[in-house]
């Protein structure tokens, strides 16, 4: 199975992730000629190889107008307070700077304007497949709603003040762009370091990770070292929540190519975000963790209600069992089947929407079949095929609201559109 596996012991950004990428092209300057013509306005792109404690990388600059785009995208984005200070910010992460904002850059290309519409606008315009647009741009509804959230105020009012910058466009559309090419089956991470201590800005000191980086990393396995700074930015952290699968130690794996995306700041240990490319040994199987409670003081259909609201925010399945309970009491059992990495997002939804007053957890390791989607055209006209394989075994079955809306359109039952058509 091809796997792309991100090693992040020294946090994320954008351009630490786009740079690694790079380095796992058969052609990087092909690629940037790519990059350099999709239509981010202005911008051209460019590599140099760097060093980080003796260890040969890549880094990735931006210019728009022939001058160079700063990256800054830790937490300075503006919304629509009308906020009349200077911002003076002190950053350790990714592409660092330390000079005075004061609602634009010391140099003097324009920008264009940085809410989500805009930047919504420039991305669906670009030259790109349908797959990089819609990654690109769900990659910005992940930082405009953790914008959102910390600032308390609506989407449509954030401005991306540094990540809406033409500099981020290019990493976030670079990194899908690579992606869409390598064509990875997995993607798994490291468990993200975020860096410690506290980073200063015009409303005063931020906890490291600051606030719209550790909503975005909500649910997501993170730590903190000695390493004093941000390593982890918003555009880094929204990248890997959009793409990552999992977050674990590094598998058994084949390693083919190894890329090492350099940030600027230098520290004790290299600054560089490592991305190995190669083949897992596809045993097929997972850890998965089964949260369970008994219930018996709920309708059914307010326990109907709690199973979808847990199936939408990323359970595998919810199932229900009829149980006896103490004092005679006929009960029903919840259990929910999730990956380890949604075990406390699920956990809480299950205490809001239930009555419960204790979940229980057991781990288990699942077996499954491969799996594949794909469309087959019929006498009806198309159909939607889940293929499963695995194990010497194949199987192939129709997708059900397919079959559905031809039985309800032909006047014919289910079974005589399986019988009519060919797989």
């Amino acid at each position: 199975m091809k796997t792309l596996y991100f090693e992040c012991n020294m946090g994320a950004a954008g351009d630490m992730l786009f740079a690694s990428l790079l380095e796992l092209c058969d052609n990087p300057d092909d690629f940037l000629t790519k990059l350099n013509s999709v239509g981010i306005p202005g911008v051209y792109v460019s590599r140099n190889n760097v060093q980080k404690c003796g260890i040969n990388g890549t880094h990735v600059t931006v210019t728009v107008g022939g001058k160079e785009e700063i990256s800054d995208d830790s937490h300075t984005h503006e919304h629509s307070h009308n906020h009349e200070h200077s911002h003076d910010y002190d950053h350790s992460h990714g592409r660092e700077h330390s000079h005075d904002h004061s609602g634009k850059h010391s140099h003097t290309h324009e920008h264009i304007n940085n809410d989500y519409a805009a930047i919504k606008h420039l991305i669906g315009h670009l030259d790109v497949s349908d797959k990089v647009k819609a990654d690109s741009l769900d990659i910005y509804m992940l930082i405009a709603k953790a914008e959102s959230y910390v600032h308390g105020v609506e989407i449509e009012q954030i401005h991306f003040h540094e990540v809406g910058q033409m500099d981020a466009v290019a990493d976030i559309v670079g990194v899908a762009m690579l992606i869409e090419q390598l064509g990875p089956q997995k993607i798994i991470s490291s468990p993200i370091n975020t860096g410690s201590g506290f980073v200063r800005c015009a409303h005063g000191l931020l906890p490291v990770p600051a606030p719209a980086t550790a909503k975005i990393l909500r649910s997501v396995p993170i730590y903190s070292d000695t390493t004093k700074g941000e390593l982890c930015t918003p555009t880094g952290a929204a990248i890997l929540k959009h793409y990552v699968e999992d977050y674990t130690v590094m598998p058994v794996m084949k390693v083919e190519r190894i890329g090492y995306g350099m940030g600027t700041k230098d520290f004790e240990k290299a600054n560089c975000v490592r991305a190995y490319w190669g083949d897992i040994e596809s045993d097929n199987t997972e850890e998965i963790i089964e949260l369970s409670c008994n219930l018996d003081d709920m309708t059914p259909e307010a326990i109907a209600f709690a199973a979808e609201r847990l199936m939408a925010e990323g359970a595998l399945d919810v199932y229900t069992t009829a149980i006896g309970m103490k004092k005679n009491r006929a009960g029903i059992m919840l259990n929910c089947l999730c990956k380890p990495v949604n075990r406390v997002h699920l956990l809480t939804l299950i205490f809001k929407h239930t009555s419960t007053l204790g979940v229980r957890e057991q781990q288990f390791r699942r077996y499954i079949l491969e799996r594949e989607q794909y469309d087959v055209e019929t006498q009806y006209g198309r159909v939607g095929v889940k293929k499963s394989f695995g194990y010497g075994i194949t199987k192939t079955k129709p997708e059900y609201e397919d079959l559905a809306r031809i039985a309800f359109e032909q006047d014919l039952t289910i079974s005589d559109v399986i019988a009519n058509i060919e797989l």
